[in-house]
């Protein structure tokens, strides 16, 4: 391990473990424990970190999690994520057998209630950017705000090894703004998955022009009477909701992360380590970590 240079693997084990669920249930594929519990998420959520782990190489993991549905963005705006339905009850139990499975393993779980994933993983960018190198593994693409000189983002792509790769380069290659401006893109568009409305009216494409030409939200309501008439009037009628999804859109940089970096470092596994999982009926995490990794 190159304690001059750190690489921190920091994975959204919500996405890991949402994907890994419905890549399985759709073809009524669980797996089960034999006190009847499904697994067929957390197995694969473990087998994608492990298989991260093989490519990447991090010298230091952190997974990050949902701690509940309800957060401080639902206080600000009622309507937040209303629009999701409520996870499937094989699903449900998984939650706490991840992080369970996370820690049998050695990997550190963090999660603040009240808080998102999201939030945990900007504030880990923030404590440890200048120290160093940050992979970040997620589908969700809000992230994307957090891209500095020494973080990438690598999006789930297909199956456990494919991924997207963000860094600021491309980023700005694709997108013509700073990454921290993606927030003012989002607040004007709005993000349906997510229940906030942005500005209606105010599409992907126009708010990346509108935030391209006047730098920020608030560079385009400095500017309002440069508009063209339509957007300055969809615009004002809509500055709270505007300024709302600003609020909603914003990763939180101040999760308070109490763990040192040295308490991150990668574990050493064993054979005796799977062969427990093996025994408890996670076979499939067992036999996947033999395929990658030798052990003595």
């Amino acid at each position: 391990m190159n304690k001059q240079h750190p690489h921190l693997l920091v994975i959204d084990g919500m996405a890991l473990l949402f994907r890994s669920f419905y890549a399985t249930s759709v073809m009524g594929h669980y797996q089960y424990l034999p006190d009847g519990r499904p697994t067929n998420g957390v197995q694969g959520f473990a087998r994608h970190v492990l298989t991260a782990q093989s490519i990447i190489k991090p010298s230091h993991l952190e997974i990050c999690w949902d701690m509940g549905s309800h957060t401080f963005r639902n206080e600000l705006f009622q309507g937040y994520k209303a629009n999701r339905s409520n996870p499937p009850v094989e699903l449900v139990p998984q939650f706490e057998m991840a992080k369970e499975v996370a820690e049998w393993i050695g990997w550190k779980n963090i999660g603040e209630a009240g808080m998102e994933a999201d939030d945990c993983i900007g504030s880990i960018v923030e404590k440890w950017k200048k120290e160093a190198k940050i992979t970040i593994i997620s589908g969700d693409r809000d992230l994307l705000q957090l891209l500095n000189p020494s973080t990438e983002i690598a999006f789930t792509k297909k199956g456990y090894s494919e991924y997207d790769v963000y860094t600021v380069q491309q980023f700005k290659e694709e997108y013509a703004i700073e990454p921290h401006k993606f927030v003012d893109v989002k607040a004007l568009m709005g993000d349906a998955s997510d229940g906030y409305p942005g500005v209606k009216g105010i599409g992907p494409k126009t708010a990346l022009q509108l935030i391209r030409q006047y730098g920020s939200v608030e560079g385009v309501l400095q500017n309002l009477e440069r508009l063209k008439p339509s957007q300055r009037n969809k615009i004002k009628e809509q500055i709270d909701m505007l300024k709302l999804s600003y609020q909603l859109a914003s990763i939180q940089r101040n999760v308070s992360i109490k763990a040192n970096l040295e308490e991150l470092s990668v574990p050493d596994y064993s054979a005796g380590l799977f062969e427990q999982l093996a025994a408890k009926g996670y076979t499939s995490i067992a036999k996947h970590a033999c395929s990658l990794f030798s052990f003595v």
